[in-house]
């Protein structure tokens, strides 16, 4: 036994994926923020070239007033809702101390976003966590606080995007190295907020982390994992996306190739900040973008933090989520976060970046020790219904 307090090189390990993973998909998201919405080309003009680390808003100092994104302030190390529901989710897991399903959502997850006033990066002010998440959060507190729908069908009828999967990172964290575990409990943490392909991306990227976290991970482990798992045009969209990944080790030749890899799959369009009216709806064709993005320069980094994420932080479009899943995956596979970026981040935001993986990292033990009781727990009562024979 280890006494109470010492940490074994186990838990060390463990510590450093969750640490990475949470950090880094902080400081993604804080990096894509700026130019999320944007096209590759757009943002080279903006900036004279290539994005290389952390810039300021799109629309320098008229970032109060300046439309379509006023009165937020992306930009300048401030990470946006991606961090701010991953945070959440985290707490939660603090709370619980166990797996959770749709119903801790409604329990936990609504009342922290709803009653507990934080600092908001964005709108360098403390607020309601409610009036900074998009419409598509929103939702969570519609339907299961003032609607009392049941947790576990209270997604449907919301658009299909990418809401639920880019704050799943804590449900592969808590199930790590075990991707199918994690895929399933993101679908049910999911179902309270996503239908259809958007919750099948947030248990596929869950399942992707976990995948990420194990001894000897690879990208092209990560994706296998995901692949053995996901379903329908998600299967089909990281397939066709990884395929054309592999033949490219530089983000800034992949940046076309990807796109037109996704596009068959991408109900949006091409115009990002005018989708179609087809857009964003149920189907078993099509698939999110961002995670099929994320996976496919995961793959051209060949893991690399700052190569992964500044691929998905040129890419445009969404790409402060494709940045915090890239980043996620990228930091659990153990490829350092740059530290200037992350102190950066940190200090901006006015936010722990480290706390929240301290907390996971608690509970994913306790969860563990949880599972192995329950496991023999059953173990001994199939033995004595007679079933041990069937593994001798």
């Amino acid at each position: 036994m280890t006494p109470k307090g010492e940490k074994t090189p186990g838990d060390e390990a463990l510590e450093g994926r969750i640490t990475g993973a949470l950090v880094g998909a902080a400081v993604g998201d804080a990096l894509g923020g700026p130019v999320e919405g944007y096209s590759p080309d757009q943002i080279t003009e903006r900036h004279g070239g290539r994005v290389h680390g952390i810039v300021g808003p799109w629309h320098g100092d008229d970032w109060r007033t300046a439309r379509p994104l006023a009165p937020y302030h992306k930009g300048d190390g401030h990470v946006t809702d991606d961090t701010l529901m991953t945070h959440a989710l985290v707490r939660v897991y603090g709370t619980v101390r166990d797996h959770l399903d749709a119903y801790a959502v409604a329990d936990h997850l609504v009342p922290d976003l709803m009653t507990t006033p934080r600092w908001i990066p964005e709108l360098e002010a403390e607020a309601l966590p409610l009036q900074r998440i998009f419409l598509a959060e929103k939702w969570l507190v519609a339907r299961l606080h003032y609607g009392h729908v049941d947790p576990r069908e209270a997604g449907t009828g919301n658009l299909v995007n990418c809401g639920a999967a880019m704050y799943m990172a804590p449900v592969g964290l808590v199930n790590a190295a075990n991707p199918a575990g994690a895929y399933a409990e993101a679908l049910d943490v999911a179902g309270a907020h996503q239908s259809s392909y958007g919750r099948e991306a947030a248990g596929v990227f869950a399942a992707a982390v976990a995948a990420a976290c194990a001894p000897g991970a690879t990208p092209e482990s990560v994706v296998r994992a995901c692949l053995e798992l996901a379903k329908d045009g998600t299967r089909a969209a990281i397939e066709a996306v990884c395929e054309v990944a592999g033949h490219y080790t530089d983000f800034e030749s992949a940046l076309v190739p990807l796109r037109e890899a996704v596009a068959p799959y991408d109900t949006v369009g091409p115009d990002y900040r005018s989708p179609s009216l087809g857009a964003r709806r149920p189907s078993r064709l099509h698939a999110i973008e961002e995670l099929p993005v994320a996976l496919g320069m995961l793959l051209v980094a060949r893991g690399d933090y700052r190569h992964a994420v500044l691929g998905a932080v040129n890419y445009g479009r969404d790409c402060d989520s494709i940045a915090t899943m890239a980043g996620a995956l990228a930091g659990a596979l153990g490829s350092p976060v740059p530290e200037e970026w992350a102190k950066t981040v940190a200090e901006a935001s006015r936010l722990d970046l480290w706390e929240p993986a301290r907390t996971l990292t608690e509970v994913a033990q306790e969860v563990f020790r949880r599972d192995v009781e329950r496991r023999r727990a059953h173990e001994e009562a199939f033995a004595r219904l007679g079933g041990a024979g069937c593994a001798d």
